[in-house]
């Protein structure tokens, strides 16, 4: 058959299948040419660190992966697939980590103080991602796909982690108790064993009541995808030798932008310490936590592209949804940084590595997400 007797707009027959391996071709040429150029700039374990950064957007972005979703459509639908996901990854993660920390002294975990600040923090931030349609991993990857409202929220949060962190030690100042590892606390199979016996029941709990579960993820995607979360996570420790987190990184690079904009953070009781005016002055890719972020970023991006699914129509949003979202985001910014992470850095890391607080955090951030949906909905925000 001529290519003459095609149809107005059809393409050639094997021009579909060359165009997809011209896009995957162009897609790994990206990936190797970013991984190559930190590599050359930051060395090598920041170039991994970029890698494991794409792995985490490109299965955040494919499979759907939002804590924050997964906690409203429970809240909403009573279906606990994206939960139990979360929880099958933060799992697996855990029976790796927490022995890992016991056998390497150059790791260390997620742990952070029990503090107002915390409580407070955690429950004002699951308030907020469920306005804001996103914590710090779902803001990123959504940015990274281009949709319209996370590219609202995203300044905004840098803006608020800045913010939040300036004004961390204040804060505590309110009244805090130590840090709490499991594993220095029980040892280290007993704490992998508790926490994946409280995983279990919290799941199990979910499942007896649930409703359905096909109202969005149907299939074992959701679930691949939370055993690659884990896998990642757990290259993440090693390489950067500390968990994964987000927060951290945007607070960064809004202390850098604040500093490019002539104002002197030396003096202030977090920005001011030592090892944080070396990382405003060096070069975001020597940071661990901004270079993973900036992976995730492009992983999410790239996927995205190939889809054909970027830059996401979201429907008529009115003016008085987009500063709800844009205020969300500076709240979810600021309250991560007193709550010592978001869903990620506290709930996921946090549990994973053994800290309490990251339990202590998963209570009072969904106590917020209740009253977050609640609001979310008198907003007008649909889904």
């Amino acid at each position: 058959m001529s290519t003459s007797a095609l149809p107005a707009g059809a393409l050639p027959p094997g021009a579909g299948r060359a165009a997809r391996i011209g896009g995957n071709l162009l897609a790994i040429i990206a990936v190797l040419a970013g991984w190559l150029a930190v590599t050359w700039l930051a060395g090598l374990r920041q170039g991994l660190l970029f890698l494991i950064g794409i792995g985490f957007g490109a299965v955040l972005s494919g499979a759907a992966f939002g804590f924050t979703t997964g906690w409203r459509v429970w809240i909403k639908q009573r279906d606990p697939t994206g939960m139990l996901a979360q929880f099958l990854a933060i799992g697996l993660a855990t029976a790796v980590s927490i022995p890992l920390l016991a056998q390497y002294s150059e790791l260390s975990g997620a742990a952070a103080p029990l503090s107002w600040s915390l409580l407070i923090g955690a429950f004002v931030f699951g308030a907020a991602m469920q306005v804001a349609d996103g914590c710090g991993s779902g803001t990123l990857y959504k940015a990274g796909l281009g949709h319209p409202v996370s590219l609202a929220v995203f300044p905004s949060f840098v803006a608020g982690s800045f913010l939040g962190a300036a004004h961390l030690d204040a804060w505590l100042s309110l009244g805090a108790l130590p840090a709490i590892s499991l594993g220095t606390l029980l040892g280290t199979v007993p704490a992998v064993l508790v926490e994946l016996l409280a995983l279990a029941l919290i799941g199990a709990v979910l499942w007896t009541r649930r409703r359905t579960t096909t109202s969005r993820w149907q299939g074992r995607g959701i679930y691949i995808a939370a055993i690659v979360m884990a896998v990642l996570a757990v290259l993440n420790l090693v390489v950067a030798g500390q968990p994964w987190g987000i927060v951290y990184g945007l607070g960064l690079w809004g202390a850098k932008i604040v500093t490019w904009a002539g104002f002197d953070l030396s003096s202030n009781p977090f920005w001011g310490r030592e090892l944080q005016q070396a990382q405003i002055a060096g070069s975001l890719l020597d940071d661990v936590t901004s270079v993973t972020n900036l992976g995730l970023l492009l992983g999410s991006f790239l996927l995205a592209w190939r889809r054909r699914a970027a830059c996401p129509s979201v429907g008529r949003i009115t003016h008085r949804q987009w500063l709800w979202s844009v205020v969300a985001g500076f709240v979810l910014g600021y309250s991560s940084r007193l709550a010592f992470g978001c869903n990620v850095g506290a709930f996921f890391s946090g549990i994973s590595t053994g800290s309490v607080h990251g339990w202590v955090w998963f209570a009072f951030a969904f106590a917020g997400s209740l009253a977050g949906v609640r609001l979310r909905e008198r907003i007008g925000f649909k889904g």
